[in-house]
C-alpha cells in the first residue's frame, strides 16, 4: 500500500463480523467470503454491510461467481461443491443470487463485474 500511496486510506480490522459491529466505511469488500455461509448468514452479513455504510457507499463481493445460466464457469460451480462438502452450510451462488441478496437488505444499485480468472465482483450501493 505505501508503494501505491494508499496507507493512510486503508484500515484494517480484526474481529468477528458475526459477533462484532462491522466498522464505517465508504467501501467494505468481501472477498471469498459469502460462499463460506448459508443463506441466512450470508444475509446477515449483507445486512451488517448495509448497516455500516454511509448513503452511496459501497460493498463488493468477490468470489468465483457461477454464471447465471449456470452451464459455464465450470470452477464456480465446482467450487460450490467443495463448499458444500467442507462447511455445514456454504454454497457459491451466481451474480444475480448477490444481486437480489443485496436489494433485500436495502442496497438500491446493484451490479456484476467479471475480473481475470474465475472470480466476479458483485457490487451494491447504500
Amino acid at each position: 500500500m505505501s508503494r501505491f500511496e494508499l496507507a493512510d486510506r486503508l484500515q484494517f480490522y480484526p474481529g468477528d463480523f458475526f459477533t462484532d459491529e462491522l466498522p464505517s466505511a465508504d467501501v467494505l469488500v468481501m472477498g471469498h467470503i459469502l460462499h463460506d455461509w448459508d443463506l441466512t448468514q450470508k444475509c446477515t452479513l449483507l445486512d451488517k454491510a448495509y448497516a455500516a455504510l454511509p448513503t452511496g457507499g459501497a460493498l463488493v463481493v468477490y468470489e468465483a461467481l457461477i454464471d447465471d445460466d449456470r452451464r459455464t464457469n465450470t470452477f464456480g460451480l465446482l467450487m460450490s461443491l467443495n463448499m458444500l462438502i467442507e462447511t455445514t452450510g456454504g454454497f457459491d451462488y451466481t451474480g444475480a443470487d448477490c444481486r437480489g441478496w443485496m436489494r433485500e437488505a436495502g442496497f438500491t444499485q446493484t451490479y456484476v463485474q467479471h475480473l481475470l480468472g474465475p472470480d466476479s465482483m458483485v457490487v451494491g450501493i447504500k
